[in-house]
């Protein structure tokens, strides 16, 4: 058995500045989809800088030791769609009984995660639905910033012509190329907004939670469902597609169980990151997968530094302007998007028709009983796979790929093919 290597050989400038960017992108973009669920549970600034100091700490803390434990890129984000729901959901409820709900749900994803029950449940859902659902997730940050060029084309043109440019001569530092020069075209065009000092205060601030029936009902239950199914389950799938194999029990109940730690300081939920851990995962990271856990430490450290210094550096963040930063995000998914899309569609015409349901739902961005369109674009495209697949016609020949995640997932295991007779 060949000993590991140790961390400083394996470092990378690659990795590094992925796991700077995965953080960067969450502040300038995400993150403001907080900042709004904490005014719509009314806090002042010592609350509002608390609930950012949790999540930061929370992700920082177990990216960092995650990453380093398991030696894969292990991303971890708050819940961008729970903390949509919550700017719906809180206004009825005192920020005690928020509390509370965030640590119910916290709790109970914990459960799931430490006994499998969620790793079984993902076991039966087909890899390419999965991989449709990733992709579906993915895909619209690609699209998105083709907008960029109808309101700044110098700014994003500059991110993906560097980024082309050096992919086709350094590949390995285009990313880190497109960021530089982005910067700096956005710097020389004046284009930066200015820095806002708001949220100078940071540090922990305790609320006792209160525990009511409504308030579980309204924001737990829905805030467990969409972090579990938007967030948890893309994550895996993504860490899958690019060959890794993931403790399911031990990432998905670990970073639950330290999304419970933070709640009574504000944190809502944290879970297995999707989208900016695409931009970690995959070979823009580096060129050798057992070397991108790098990047998750990268990250970590990162999202300690912000927790820490709080406002200044999350206003500095977002000073960046956000051309830049959706070009820059559309090029650091390139890789990962389109393995997704590969892997969405490799069966027979059925089961890329379920597939296909799953990326459109996914895309739509629907919003159902407070539900996003993950949850809904995985449930649809598992109904349309058992209809589809599960009950096709007398005497038709199917191609049917493994649905288990350890052979679907290799991509090198042969179909089966079955004749009904």
């Amino acid at each position: 058995m060949t000993s590991r290597r140790s961390f400083i050989s394996d470092l990378s400038v690659s990795a590094l500045v992925a796991g700077v960017i995965s953080v960067l992108v969450n502040y300038s973009g995400p993150f403001l989809i907080v900042l709004e669920a904490t005014r719509a549970a009314g806090l002042d600034e010592a609350q509002t800088a608390s609930w950012v100091w949790a999540v930061s700490i929370g992700n920082g803390v177990c990216s960092l030791l995650l990453s380093l434990f398991t030696r894969m890129p292990i991303i971890v984000a708050w819940s961008t769609p729970g903390a949509a729901l919550l700017i719906a959901s809180l206004g009825g409820f005192t920020f005690q009984e928020a509390v509370g709900a965030f640590l119910v749900a916290s709790v109970v994803a914990a459960l799931f995660g430490f006994t499998g029950w969620f790793g079984w449940i993902l076991q039966r859902i087909p890899t390419p639905i999965l991989q449709a659902l990733l992709a579906g997730i993915l895909l619209p940050f690609v699209i998105k910033s083709a907008n960029a060029f109808e309101s700044a084309p110098i700014l994003a043109g500059s991110v993906v012509v560097t980024y082309l440019v050096a992919k086709r001569f350094a590949e390995r530092y285009a990313v880190l190329a497109a960021l530089v020069v982005g910067i700096i075209t956005a710097a020389v065009s004046g284009s930066f907004k200015p820095i806002d000092l708001g949220l100078t205060v940071t540090g922990p601030v305790w609320t006792t939670p209160t525990f009511s029936i409504s308030a579980i009902v309204s924001i737990a239950l829905p805030l467990f469902v969409v972090t579990m199914a938007s967030q948890n389950a893309p994550g895996l799938a993504l860490l899958r597609s690019e060959g890794y194999k993931p403790n399911d029990r031990l990432l998905v109940g670990s970073i639950s169980t330290a999304s419970a730690a933070i709640a009574p300081f504000g944190g809502h939920a944290i879970n297995i990151a999707a989208i900016t851990a695409a931009i970690c995962t995959g070979p823009e990271s580096h060129t050798d997968k057992s070397r991108r856990y790098v990047a998750g430490v990268s990250a970590g450290l990162a999202y300690l530094v912000v927790g820490t210094f709080g406002g200044f550096l999350v206003s500095g963040f977002q000073s960046i302007p956000q051309e830049t930063i959706s070009a820059l995000a559309a090029v650091a998914l390139l890789a990962s998007t389109v393995t997704s899309l590969r892997g969405a569609m490799p069966g027979d015409n059925r089961t890329s028709a379920a597939s296909l349901i799953t990326l459109a739902v996914t895309m739509s961005g629907i919003i159902l009983a407070g539900v996003g369109s993950a949850f809904w674009g995985l449930v649809a495209g598992c109904a349309a796979y058992f209809v589809l697949a599960l009950f096709p016609r007398r005497g038709q020949t199917m191609n049917i790929a493994p649905v288990t995640p350890k052979s679907a997932l290799l991509q090198k295991e042969s179909t089966k093919n079955i004749t009904l007779r």
